[in-house]
């Protein structure tokens, strides 16, 4: 019998594994994880340049989730990433920042933060993004990049197995097993049922429909939270050098005129490429950069958020819809020069070669993204895109590119506790999975809550 089980290695799992196993026999400890060990984990994208539809996708599957591929930033605030401060408490999530770092640092990341938040010139930035209407949101960050990630997650694998705890690959949780009130265990893909005293679902975004999935079989409550649609924007480096020298991560919020939706700018990456990533039956478009190569263009996507009221609520399968339509009409994904998108025209490889933006994503096809994205997100995109042409000449300019589709599901957000323990007794949701993280550095610190909350009871 496992003392935990926890189903998905990626941030949120392991970080639970390591805290769980710092006071409990690692031989207590199971983690069952559908993707294959970090080693194994060769996406065709990275090693041939073209994705193979490989099931499940090695980009956002196997030890470390989709964090192993991510960019490797931890934004190390509450202030965007997640729900945890709200959760936990302002004061609970601030105690435990010195925790999450130091775990991280242990296994080989680094000490200091990879921009600088004291200049006069932050403060120019900030007045700038105000007067134009926008919000410029600052944090410290600490860049792994994707190579120096999966380094820090090897080391993560070795404490864990020096301690015993036993991970299972190619293991998919299907089923979940509960008497009255309480988890009592997991049954897995093969058949087999695992007995556990407690049982934590880290699953991540590629997990979103297992997690619907057992919520609504076990009758619990929830929220609808909202979908991020958008485009992955690339420019070049200079375009964005004057901001990303300082800032590392340009992030700006906006509320477009047309519709009062919420705009954003995520997951900016200097110097980097945009990548593909399949989630199980739907191809979206990423962006990656590394610690010790530099490319030259940066990307950064344009998220729209769309909330839906009664009686929708199913906004995950929404948001793969518009995915498929862009997967339908290129058999992956899009590529558009925003001149020609503006132009209301599919762009074709004639206009891209003869543009200043040289795209990254070799296999992505020429298309018109107007056929893809509904009117209103698109149109709150474009606005953005003008406006911050003002902030950063270059970025409205007619040759950057613009992929799609661009989605972030974040599931629903089941009714937890400030221990992330939901309705069942013992029975713990965390990370993006469970639509209350959206990065690497909260749904490392989701894991290192419910870890500290199970070695509470049995200690």
């Amino acid at each position: 019998m496992s003392r935990v089980l926890i189903a998905g290695a990626g941030p949120a799992g392991i970080m639970a594994a390591l805290r769980l196993s710092e006071s409990l026999p690692g031989s207590q400890i199971t983690i069952v994880e559908k993707g294959k060990p970090l080693e194994d984990r060769i996406c065709p994208l990275i090693s041939i340049g073209r994705c193979a539809n490989c099931r499940p996708c090695s980009m956002v599957s196997g030890w470390g989730g989709a964090g192993a591929y991510s960019d490797g930033k931890l934004n190390v605030t509450g202030a965007v990433g997640g729900l945890l401060p709200q959760l936990l408490g302002e004061s609970h999530f601030d105690s435990l920042v010195p925790t999450i770092m130091e775990i991280f640092r242990q296994h080989g990341a680094p000490a200091e933060t990879d921009n600088s938040l004291d200049k006069r010139e932050v403060e120019d930035m900030r007045r700038k993004a105000t007067l134009l209407g926008m919000k410029l949101i600052t944090f410290p960050i600490v860049h792994l990049g994707t190579d120096k990630t999966r380094y820090v997650l090897g080391r993560m694998y070795e404490t864990l197995l020096k301690r015993g705890v036993q991970v299972l690959f190619g293991s998919s949780l299907i089923d979940l097993v509960v008497k009255d009130g309480r988890v009592i265990g997991g049954v897995l893909e093969d058949g087999r049922t695992i007995d556990a005293d407690f049982v934590i679902l880290a699953v991540g975004r590629s997990g979103a429909d297992d997690l619907t999935r057992w919520v609504k079989k076990l009758g619990l409550t929830f929220e609808t939270n909202p979908v991020d649609i958008g485009v992955r924007v690339e420019v070049p480096a200079e375009v964005l050098d004057p901001f990303t020298e300082t800032l590392y991560e340009v992030k700006l919020e906006y509320y477009s005129k047309a519709f009062e939706d919420r705009v954003r700018t995520f997951c900016m990456n200097p110097h980097g490429e945009v990548v593909k990533e399949n989630l199980d039956d739907v191809i979206t478009v990423n962006g990656h950069s590394y610690k010790e190569k530099q490319l030259p263009n940066t990307n950064f996507a344009v998220l729209v958020s769309t909330h839906f009221t009664e009686p929708f609520k199913d906004p995950v399968a929404y948001g793969k819809h518009v995915a498929r339509l862009a997967n339908l009409l290129s058999d992956g994904i899009i590529v558009q020069r925003l001149g020609d998108l503006v132009s209301g025209r599919r762009s074709t490889w004639e206009r891209i070669r003869r543009s200043l933006v040289r795209p990254s994503l070799q296999d992505a096809v020429p298309g018109d993204l107007n056929a893809v994205i509904p009117r209103r997100q698109m149109e709150s995109i474009v606005e953005f895109l003008m406006l911050m042409d003002k902030f950063a000449p270059g970025v409205g300019s007619r040759d950057t590119l613009l992929y799609g589709v661009e989605v972030k599901f974040y599931s629903m957000r089941p009714k937890l506790t400030s221990s992330l323990e939901s309705e069942v007794q013992n029975l713990y949701m965390v990370g993006d999975g469970a639509g209350i993280t959206r990065g690497l550095f909260q749904a490392a610190m989701s894991g290192v809550v419910v870890a500290d909350s199970i070695r509470e009871r049995i200690l």
